[in-house]
């Protein structure tokens, strides 16, 4: 756009159109234009128009990052603060916000798309944009110095594991591996800290379940894409402003095990719902899976035993429970130079005090997976459905 259309024509502008109540097309920036008594070429009256709609209806200058297929995640930590993450670590953008105002109006507007409030009384939101967009904002006082906002790209389409093993993730015939677990119908769980691919990984792995099982997601934020014929989505939904129909992760977990589903699938283990879902994995649902946040796999027993005594459940029971639902955890974690990959692979066994510890099975190596003394029990599993490797 010319720099003929500054920031205090593109002002009033946006004031004439919103006391006009009408769409910021090409004619009606037009019309806007030469009510200030300005007279533009049509290009100036292009710019001004697309910039105006990308306030109003998109993403606003963050519109270039989101449509950029190589971004998986935006951060915006002041105006002039704009990162992105295209796979390899956070690299700063020339792209700036006007001001402190402009930054805030465009996350109380995202908000307000995804049918949530971001106001001073509540001052943060984490919700899901229609197009499947996390949306995670933060303002001011809480947020020092300027709104905060993340916006995490979900991908239209799950990756393929042989994408995943171009693309470094997953070790040279990892694959199999993988596939043999499927086949087994062994439940797991993927573990990772923020950002590592666990959801990429699980959707990926959910694609080549056969056609003919049926899976059902409970998820926080629909975020999975599994490409596969047969899946049937629940997501969770925070109460309103009277405090009043709230439907929690363990709400789900309760109506999924009523929907005959041949895979159980948890997006994100994090609260309550650990109790149910190892219930329902010692009940006959083979091949149930899902994510948790932990540093290691060897930490995964911890998290599970913290979110369990949360839930009311009792220590001995959470193990007794954990040792005969999980069978393996696949852990994922992003070295220094950004890369996410496929680190290492436990399985559970119970000590003779009760207790569930993991036992490192495969680890990455230079040249694929290198076999640790956890896996002869890794292979055993695996033989359960499919020759293992």
């Amino acid at each position: 756009m010319s720099a003929v259309v500054g920031a205090r024509m593109l002002d009033g502008v946006r004031q004439w159109l919103a006391e006009s109540g009408t769409e910021p097309t090409p004619a009606r920036v037009a019309e806007a234009l030469r009510a200030q008594g300005r007279v533009l070429g049509d290009t100036e009256i292009l710019g001004a128009a697309e910039q105006l709609r990308s306030e109003l209806v998109g993403a606003g200058p963050l519109e270039p990052l989101l449509a950029d297929a190589s971004v998986t995640d935006v951060l915006v930590s002041a105006p002039d603060r704009v990162w992105v993450d295209r796979g390899g670590g956070l690299e700063l953008t020339d792209i700036t916000f006007r001001d402190a105002a402009a930054l805030r109006r465009l996350a109380q507007r995202l908000a307000a798309v995804a049918g949530r409030r971001l106001d001073d009384a509540r001052p943060w939101v984490d919700a899901r944009l229609p197009d499947g967009t996390r949306l995670h904002a933060v303002l001011p006082p809480v947020a020092v110095g300027s709104t905060c906002l993340s916006l995490r790209v979900v991908r239209p389409k799950a990756f393929t594991l042989t994408e995943l093993v171009e693309a470094g993730t997953i070790p040279p015939n990892g694959d199999g591996i993988l596939r043999s677990l499927l086949e087994a119908r062994l439940s797991f769980l993927i573990s990772g800290g923020t950002g590592t691919g666990k959801t990429t990984l699980l959707s990926a792995l959910l694609s080549l379940v056969g056609p003919m099982e049926r899976i059902v997601l409970a998820e926080d934020s629909a975020e999975l894409k599994p490409d596969h014929p047969h899946v049937v989505r629940l997501e969770s939904r925070p109460a309103n402003q009277e405090g009043a129909g709230l439907v929690g992760l363990d709400d789900l977990v309760r109506q999924a095990l009523r929907m005959r589903p041949d895979r159980l699938v948890v997006g994100e283990v994090r609260g309550a719902e650990v109790v149910h879902l190892l219930a329902a994995l010692n009940t006959g649902h083979e091949g149930g899976c899902g994510t948790v946040h932990a540093n290691a796999a060897g930490d995964v027993p911890a998290r599970l035993e913290a979110l369990g005594t949360t839930a009311g459940l009792d220590r001995a029971a959470l193990h007794s429970q954990m040792a005969a639902a999980l069978s393996v955890v696949i852990h994922l974690v992003r070295d220094r130079t950004g890369r996410r990959r496929m680190a290492e692979v436990h399985v559970l066994e119970r000590t003779a005090s009760g207790l569930v510890v993991t036992v490192p099975a495969l680890r990455w190596g230079e040249r694929g997976f290198t076999r640790e003394r956890g896996w002869s029990r890794l292979n055993t599993l695996l033989a359960g459905g499919g020759e293992g490797r």
